[in-house]
């Protein structure tokens, strides 16, 4: 993958948080009737040196009810539009991932657990809402998760951010946080994606609104 067009972000341990995103057994290969995201149980170490470099570490995670609306077991409706949705909290379907209290709500092993985390967020809970970032509740970004604010709160100016997947939930996450004014930074080490032309298009997309996209850190 190309080096970064952005300008190098300069960042300090004192003001900085890692961010986990969505690092669950759901998208791996540990629930391979869920979401499993390729090699996406091998990003633990990345994320652990990831945190080492930041005062502050944060996380979110799925969970998600087993009678969600968006929940679909037809192969050929997945990632299709749900019709009708006037609510516009869900926009299309998936099979059942991320559950409470099944595997796959569980974070990857060698993670911290969520009480261990600075700041943890917990997203998708309602049956008829479906979030990919973690900084909201709803798809329409309205009610906040509490974790921008509560980062503004710690003087954090840079967040590193790294999880499942990168076209998906940490591609979201990271666009909520530079458009609330931090300086985000990905790093693709800690990170995996669904496939490599819908991660090509998400690092585009981060890009230009001024993330910075790296290969490791």
């Amino acid at each position: 993958m190309a080096e970064s067009n952005v300008d190098k972000i300069e960042y300090s341990f004192g003001n900085t948080a890692s961010f986990d995103v969505d690092c669950q057994r759901g998208f791996t290969e540990f629930c391979p009737n869920e979401l499993p995201v390729p090699d996406g149980a091998t990003i633990t170490q990345a994320l652990n040196d990831q945190a080492l470099k930041a005062r502050y570490r944060v996380g979110s995670k799925d969970c998600h009810p087993a009678n969600a609306v968006w929940i679909t077991t037809d192969a050929s409706k997945i990632a299709t539009p749900i019709p009708d949705n006037n609510n516009l909290n869900i926009d299309v379907y998936w099979p059942a991932h991320c559950t409470v209290g099944t595997e796959g709500n569980e974070l990857l092993p060698r993670l911290p657990k969520p009480i261990d985390y600075d700041f943890f967020v917990y997203k998708g809970i309602e049956k008829d809402l479906h979030p990919y970032g973690a900084c909201y509740h709803d798809i329409q970004e309205k009610q906040s998760t509490g974790v921008i604010e509560w980062l503004k709160m710690k003087m954090v100016k840079t967040v590193l951010v790294g999880g499942l997947a990168t076209d998906y939930c940490v591609k979201t996450t990271a666009i909520q946080l530079r458009k609330a004014g931090f300086d985000v930074i990905v790093n693709l080490k800690a990170c995996r994606g669904i496939n490599h032309e819908t991660i090509l298009i998400a690092v585009a997309g981060m890009e230009a609104l001024g993330i910075q996209v790296v290969e490791e850190l």
